[in-house]
């Protein structure tokens, strides 16, 4: 599978309104063990991570997340840019993953970021 292809199934995981779709998507792309976190989640493990993913949608129904950019990858690494769009098609700010991918192929880890990265005060002087 292709760092986009695994990427794009893992943000399958978080749009599908469905827990064994949901499930069954994570599973092709999450390493054993493997931690997701971003500034409101710590997960361990895909159990975890699929309750958070529950509740996000809980709190969002309908809402989906799509990748916005390529996918930069090295030495088993990636990024990318998502973003939820909610079910009326309103589209919330940009984000920002950064992926560890483990020698199987599968995510061992996510790093989330939620927005544009703000800008430094000493490039605005």
């Amino acid at each position: 599978m292709s760092i986009e292809a695994i990427i794009d199934r893992y943000c399958e995981a978080w749009s599908d309104p469905e827990p064994a779709a949901r499930a069954a998507a994570l599973a092709e792309v999450w390493a054993d063990g493997g931690r997701y976190t971003d500034p409101r989640a710590d997960a361990y493990g895909a159990e975890a991570l699929l309750e958070h993913i529950a509740g996000v949608l809980a709190q969002r129904p309908g809402a989906r997340v799509v990748r916005t950019s390529a996918v930069q990858h090295h030495h088993g690494f990636a990024r990318f840019a998502w973003r939820v769009i909610e079910a009326d098609s309103t589209m919330l700010p940009e984000g920002l993953d950064i992926a560890m991918i483990g020698d199987d192929g599968r995510i061992a880890q996510i790093i989330g970021f939620f927005g544009a990265l703000p800008s430094s005060a000493s490039a605005a002087g």
